[in-house]
């Protein structure tokens, strides 16, 4: 097998040891599978038996946790080819579905249908920029790549390009996209273990935090890579279970990506009726006032922190006079301590408070019609009161369709070049092995992709059918649990007072549909739990594995290939283990404060991936002329270009930054901040492809790697 450092690996064809091996890693694997259905099976029976839930959400937790525990435990080592690259022995089929529970993190298995229910079908771009991705991954890269037999994207850089350079830029990009990445993935475990414990979500992130680092710190790739099988097993059978309950109660057939059709129809019934609803029409436009009142604050915030104390000081005392119930009291008591008491804390929250009550003033809470494809401009206009009026038919959004094949281009991009991704391909026997993976990885995948659509349209005709028009003292207890654990995520307001649920008086984040599903959707309590512990299980396989390609760049290609060459190979093992530990603690302080909005944060990383490496990465195979000036370049342009168009135009960061230049002037052709990559990645091509015509061209070992990567007789398969 490869040393690590360039050397092709020489595999005729599988062994008879090989096939052994992969004959007991079924028997291993059918036997968890089995394991795992009764495990749930008991957990079913013990909710019949008056178990209380906090105890079945503890066991979930603590059962599965321990599962992948005890399996680092098992493939726990210092060598170095297993920890970095399990071995280099992984079948196929199991580097497939590893692959994919690296890939499904918490924004495929929260954040898919989340956005497909938010944003309709236009959320489609997601399903089809990362599917498409994988093609790219297979004619592009993987096999070549694997056909060299490096252990990192970095480590490729350097040798192609030669110099330093190229490795250090590398290896700053690995960590830069690798850790936005790790940090949304520990956010949803924090998320997902105070779902399933109750503990608060700070503790949730540490506890769940164990889990993470039991695997990637004790055994590296190999104890993550048969850990991944292992969790990709829980996420699908956990993510597909509702789906097939709810296709059943709904429609009546157990096929869901055949019948939910139906359901899309009568979810376009609803929402027509819900558009043409007086109530909701008063609700909207209720809460337009509000944003406009909250507009006229901002003129103003010394004034209008005066007056807001004021007033929730003379309705505290209205309440205590009236002698109403203690908990209103309490309420309002709590609304005047929570007041901001300085400038700048009353300007966030009065601007903070104006979008949020646009965006409820929209009709449909702000959601377009599910089956449109593009919203329309004119439906994020907000509500005037005009109940009676017709609804005109939307207008083509030019915009919104730039941003959708942006989006689309810049995923699939970013997914061929996402280092976490490649590396899963290092650990396959050849570059044969490695090609096939990939087709696995697309199977593997495409179960969850293909029933996300299905789940976000089943749970929105939950929504509209069953939930909303319920009166608020007999709304399901998930509303309340959720909304105690961050308001942000749900929350319910009665703003008309009529003692009914509106759609505009309900905010759903896209971040609890599919956990939330089981219990919108009146499934047993054991399906809930079932749910988040495969939500569990694809946080803990992505974070794992980003958190294995950080400390790997970090040990093996900075401190051994530039710092220390002649480090042996148990030192590089063990400073790659402490980065674990420290980069995951850094991550879980960031992930404390809460940063919301899961699939936000990862389309940034993806751009930001595609930008740095991707014309690096491609050149670097198919283009021999490629030299080391152009890519050192060519990374730097397009990651700068992407960073700089994600702080001038995505509102977070231009708040952080203090970006005084108008929104609308930021954006190039309208496209969203998230989209950077569809600039940046020209740009970055363009400074490579003109750098490396302008300087000397590449050396004959370069020149050899080029042609080792491309020609099949370098590896016979």
């Amino acid at each position: 097998m490869a040393s690590g450092h360039g050397r092709p690996d020489r595999i005729s064809r599988p062994t008879e040891a090989t096939r052994v091996f992969t004959q007991v890693l079924h028997r291993r694997y059918a036997w968890y599978t089995l394991g795992l259905l009764c495990f749930i099976a008991l957990m079913a029976t013990l909710e019949r038996m008056g178990w209380p839930r906090t105890w079945i959400g503890g066991t979930f937790l603590i059962g599965t946790v321990a599962v992948y525990a005890a399996i680092g435990l098992m493939s726990r080592t210092t060598d170095e080819a297993e920890y970095y690259v399990a071995g280099r022995r992984v079948p196929a089929i199991y580097n497939g579905m590893a692959t994919a529970a690296d890939w499904m993190s918490a924004a495929s298995f929260i954040g898919t249908a989340g956005v497909l229910y938010l944003q309709g079908f236009a959320g489609l771009a997601y399903i089809l920029g990362w599917t498409g991705g994988y093609c790219l991954v297979a004619l592009l890269l993987a096999p070549y790549m694997r056909r060299l037999g490096f252990f990192t994207v970095p480590e490729f850089l350097g040798a192609r390009y030669g110099g330093v350079l190229p490795r250090v830029v590398g290896v700053m990009a690995v960590v830069v996209v690798s850790f936005v990445y790790v940090v949304v993935q520990i956010y949803g475990v924090g998320l997902i273990t105070s779902h399933l414990t109750g503990f608060s979500f700070e503790i949730g992130i540490f506890v769940g935090l164990g889990g993470v680092l039991v695997c990637s710190f004790l055994g590296g790739m190999r104890a993550v890579t048969w850990t991944q099988v292992a969790q990709y097993i829980v996420l699908i059978v956990a993510y597909l279970t509702p789906v097939f309950w709810l296709s059943i109660n709904q429609t009546g057939s157990p096929f869901p990506l055949f019948s939910y059709g139906r359901q899309l129809e009568q979810v376009g019934l609803r929402e027509q009726k819900l558009l043409d609803d007086p109530r909701e029409a008063l609700v909207r436009h209720q809460f337009a006032v509000r944003a406009e009142d909250a507009r006229r604050k901002l003129a103003d915030v010394p004034q209008a922190m005066v007056d807001d104390a004021e007033t929730l000081s003379a309705h505290v005392r209205a309440l205590q006079a009236a002698d109403a119930p203690l908990a209103r009291i309490q309420q309002a008591e709590r609304r005047y301590l929570d007041r901001p008491r300085t400038v700048e804390e009353a300007e966030v929250r009065y601007r903070r408070e104006a979008e949020l009550s646009e965006e409820r003033a929209r009709p449909l809470g702000g959601m377009p019609r599910q089956a449109q494809a593009y919203p329309s401009r004119a439906s994020a206009t907000p509500a005037t009161g005009a109940a009676d009026a017709p609804t005109p038919p939307p207008p083509a959004n030019h915009a919104a369709q730039r941003n959708f094949l942006a989006l689309v281009l810049c995923l699939m991009l970013g997914t061929a070049a996402m280092p976490h991704v490649l590396t899963r391909y290092y650990t396959t026997p050849s570059a044969t092995e490695a090609r096939k993976s990939v087709g696995w990885s697309l199977f593997f995948i495409a179960l969850l992709y293909l029933a996300a659509p299905a789940l976000a349209v089943m749970v929105k005709y939950e929504v509209f059918t069953n939930l909303v028009g319920t009166p608020f003292d007999q709304l399901p207890g998930w509303i309340r649990r959720w909304s105690k654990l961050d308001s942000s995520l749900v929350s319910v307001e009665d703003i008309n007072g009529d003692g009914l649920l509106q759609l505009a008086e309900l905010k759903l984040a896209g971040d609890v549909i599919v956990l939330a599903a089981p219990e919108i959707g009146g499934l047993p309590l054991v399906v809930t739990y079932l749910v988040a512990a495969g939500g569990l299980a694809a946080a803990l396989s992505t974070a794992d594995g980003l958190l294995l390609t950080i400390s790997n760049a970090l040990s093996h290609d900075l401190y051994f290939g530039l710092v220390n060459p002649r480090a042996p190979a148990m030192r590089r093992v063990m400073l790659s283990k402490f980065l674990v530990l420290v980069i995951a603690l850094l991550a879980a302080f960031i992930a404390s404060m809460r940063l919301t909005d899961i699939l936000q944060f990862v389309t940034a990383a993806f751009s930001l991936a595609a930008s740095a490496f991707f014309p690096a990465l491609v050149f670097g195979i198919f283009w021999g002329r490629a030299n080391r000036i152009g890519a050192t370049l060519g990374m730097l342009a397009g990651l700068g270009t992407c960073v700089a168009y994600m702080v001038v135009a995505h509102p977070l960061l231009r708040s952080f930054f203090g970006v005084t230049l108008p929104l609308e002037q930021a954006r190039l052709l309208d496209v969203d901040a998230v989209a950077a990559g569809v600039f940046a990645v020209p740009v970055g091509a363009l400074v490579l492809f003109v750098g490396s015509l302008l300087t000397a061209p590449p050396g004959a070992q370069q020149l050899a790697l080029v042609e080792r990567a491309r020609n099949p007789d370098s590896e016979s398969d």
